[in-house]
């Protein structure tokens, strides 16, 4: 069976329990494998190297991104003071449901950039299709779907919101120029 050894400083199990001071203190770089029948059973190091170790796995946790945004997508216009509590884990879509404040910012950063917030129309629509469907999602893939639906109904209206067929057309006032009316 190979191993891969993690360190180029390798000492004994025994000479490891005589002086694990000065064993820790020789080592290359502050990491110590130790071996006992040729194989090694654990890896020491010092206080230092541990401090590094630690900071970098702080820097590779941080998130990075190569995605840069619009600034109008972190501003805020959907904010709502009363938060809707958003059930942990799936569930079912219910009456209600909400997608998150920063909807439009994650809808970039998924690859749908929408021009406009979702419509009351369109959220309505939404929900009620996917109550009737009765399936579990967990509420970032239920902001998903609804991105993609956005995306896909309003590529054919040229990326703006349907028009509400039950809105009644205000009627222009003004009279055309050269225009003889009684």
């Amino acid at each position: 069976m190979s191993v891969k050894i993690l360190t180029s400083t390798i000492i004994g199990l025994d000479a490891f329990r005589q002086d694990p001071i000065t064993a820790l203190a020789s080592a290359g770089e502050g990491t110590l494998a130790v071996f006992e029948h040729n194989a090694p059973v654990l890896y020491a190091v010092t206080p230092d190297r541990l401090a590094r170790l630690l900071a970098l796995e702080a820097a590779a946790n941080q998130a990075q991104s190569d995605v840069e945004l619009d600034a109008h997508f972190y501003q805020d216009e959907l904010a709502h003071p009363d938060a809707i509590p958003v059930p942990a884990g799936k569930f079912a879509m219910y009456v209600g449901w909400q997608p998150d404040d920063d909807f439009m910012r994650q809808a970039a950063v998924w690859g749908v950039a929408l021009s406009a917030p979702a419509t009351a129309a369109e959220l309505a629509s939404f929900v009620t299709y996917w109550q009737a469907e009765g399936r579990l999602f967990h509420h970032v893939q239920w902001q998903q779907k609804l991105a993609r639906s956005l995306q896909q109904g309003r590529a054919a209206n040229g990326g703006k919101p349907q028009r509400d067929m039950n809105q009644l057309p205000e009627p222009d006032q003004s009279i055309p120029d050269g225009f003889r009316g009684a």
